[in-house]
């Protein structure tokens, strides 16, 4: 190969250099997939809202995300005077180096990716945790009290969902009797977890949603409340880091999904087929998640943070655990036929989930605002002192 020839010529082991090839890759993979979302999610955004989108920088407005790279790349790179040096200057690394390291287990089809593992879900679910540390470096080495509380609301907030997010991929790891993503994959050649286990898949998409502080749940970055949170005092390439994590964090858990829930490359009944086709089906299905998730950030309103936590305390992770539960129950006691037993117990559990929701939302609509109350309190207050 070709980088066998670079390896003789520097007088480089393969393992050398076969690893920094492999880390070529990644990051060119990630700036491309940043550059791409970026400029899909403001036409997809658009288009649900009834406006164009990026136009005027190339045909169709291409070249857009391009130009708002070479600015960062240009931008001055600033810091608070106080700052704490250390911790504000390596907050990006930890935010991103994690999200960087997931790419190395996700297979895109049978015989492609970058390494192959038997504990490739572990790996990616380990690592992808680590960023939380590089918040809340973030917030505190900014010196900034808005950089602050968007730090511990994103720690508060990531740790509350990491533990539905990892319970819905137990789940789906319990009936696969496996940890390697590709066996997990390729037990889904006829029927997708999705079907087998919908209220997981559920979860999970809900759990990814919070992890990556998209809207609904948005709240750490929150322009209206703490001025765009951790990276208020980031600018230039810096900045660029938390936006390059956030869209390769985006892609990594839609392919994980794909894989879990969907059947990834080889649903359906493309097991055997030409890698060729394996990876145009992992990429439909990870963009049709991709998708699905921009859609929804265009359409659901900003959570308060009380109800974030208690959604997450209340709900979600008690019903995950139930979820589990079951799993198990069925899994010991019935080995025959259990896939339709767990798919109706699943679904089961989600009209459940989705009453409690609906009782939830129709609750909250009859109470009224803090401050309506509070201003009904100063006017029976006054008419009495009167």
């Amino acid at each position: 190969m070709s980088y066998l020839l670079l390896g003789t010529i520097f007088n480089l082991p393969d393992r050398w250099l076969d690893a920094v090839v492999r880390i070529v890759i990644i990051t060119g993979l990630m700036t491309f997939n940043t550059l791409a979302l970026t400029y899909i999610e403001r036409k997809v955004i658009a288009r649900i809202q009834q406006r164009l989108g990026p136009t005027r920088t190339g045909p169709a407005g291409l070249f857009q995300p391009v130009a708002d790279a070479l600015k960062l790349l240009t931008k001055e790179d600033l810091r608070p005077r106080l700052a704490d040096r250390w911790v504000f200057e390596l907050a990006p690394f930890l935010v991103f180096v994690p999200v960087f390291l997931a790419f190395v287990a996700l297979p895109y089809s049978h015989d492609w990716g970058i390494r192959f593992s038997g504990l490739a879900l572990f790996f990616i679910l380990a690592v992808t945790s680590v960023n939380i540390v590089g918040w809340l470096m973030a917030g505190w080495g900014s010196d900034n009290k808005y950089a602050l509380l968007g730090g511990v609301r994103a720690v508060a907030q990531m740790i509350s969902y990491e533990i539905p997010l990892v319970l819905a991929a137990l789940s789906i790891a319990m009936v696969a009797n496996t940890l390697d993503l590709r066996e997990i994959i390729e037990q889904q050649n006829h029927i997708p977890n999705a079907l087998i286990q919908p209220l997981p898949f559920l979860i999970f998409i809900i759990a990814m949603m919070a992890e990556l502080n998209r809207n609904p749940f948005d709240i750490p970055v929150a322009e209206s409340e703490v001025v765009g949170g951790v990276t208020v005092e980031y600018s230039g390439i810096r900045w660029s880091f938390f936006q390059l994590a956030e869209y390769t964090g985006l892609f990594i858990l839609a392919v994980l999904g794909a894989d879990l829930f969907l059947g990834g490359y080889a649903f359906p009944w493309l097991k055997g087929s030409w890698f060729g086709w394996q990876l145009l089906m992992t990429f439909i299905k990870a963009s049709a998640l991709i998708v699905a998730m921009m859609w929804l950030r265009a359409t659901f309103p900003r959570m308060r943070v009380d109800q974030l936590m208690a959604f997450a305390w209340k709900v979600v992770i008690p019903i995950s655990f139930v979820q589990i539960l079951v799993n198990g129950f069925w899994l010991v006691y019935h080995p025959w036929g259990w896939g339709l037993w767990l798919g109706l117990s699943s679904g089961a559990l989600l009209v459940i989930l989705a009453i409690g929701i609906r009782i939830g939302i129709r609750r909250l609509g009859r109470r009224r605002p803090r401050a309506e109350r509070l201003e009904q309190v100063r006017q029976l207050t006054a008419a009495r002192g009167a």
